[in-house]
């Protein structure tokens, strides 16, 4: 039986709350390089590493400490995120955060035992495209900011992260015994 909050959990929680509180920073600021800032925010190319933490949790320690991983992480995040960035993209990001990472969750848990890239790369694919439908039109919508060039941007930039995150995933999912493995807890 799981505790409270199992130790071997904190650089996951740690890390998913650096990444969003990062995220909802960088997101109110405008990719001006190559003169993409109607395309792009600098968000962009933070958060998509949330789901490599998600799986990389899910793939070590299952779906029911991964979920308390982004229970946690969420709350953080929020907390944090209302003190450091706009309420409104404090709580749009709070809504989408917390269903595209649930369903990451499902769909990673379901996918795999298939080929070792498919639960990873489906489930990012998936959980993103949630979660960029849900904070553009949450954080942006009626503002007169380009919110959904940025949403298409953003997730093209999601996109290209997941497959580029299929190397580190790969790296690092041998180093530990996935969930479902003969070991001791």
């Amino acid at each position: 039986m799981m505790t409270v909050l199992d130790r071997r959990l904190i650089p996951s929680i740690a890390a998913m709350a650096a990444i969003v509180v990062a995220s909802n920073i960088l997101v109110q600021y405008p990719f001006e390089p190559f003169g993409l800032a109607e395309v792009l925010t600098w968000g962009a190319f933070t958060y998509p590493f949330a789901f490599l933490v998600t799986d990389l949790t899910n793939r070590w320690f299952g779906p029911a400490r991964t979920r308390l991983v982004v229970y946690v992480g969420f709350a953080l995040a929020v907390l944090l995120s209302l003190a450091l960035a706009d309420p409104r993209i404090a709580v749009a990001s709070g809504t989408a955060f917390l269903a595209a990472q649930l369903l990451d969750v499902t769909l990673f848990n379901r996918l795999r035992a298939g080929s070792w890239w498919r639960a990873p790369l489906v489930s990012s694919s998936v959980g993103s495209a949630v979660d960029t439908a849900l904070f553009f039109s949450i954080a942006f919508a009626g503002t007169g900011l380009p919110w959904d060039t940025w949403a298409l941007g953003d997730f093209a930039v999601k996109m290209a992260i997941a497959v580029l995150s299929l190397l580190p995933y790969a790296q690092l999912m041998n180093r530990v015994k996935p969930y479902g493995a003969a070991r001791a807890t």
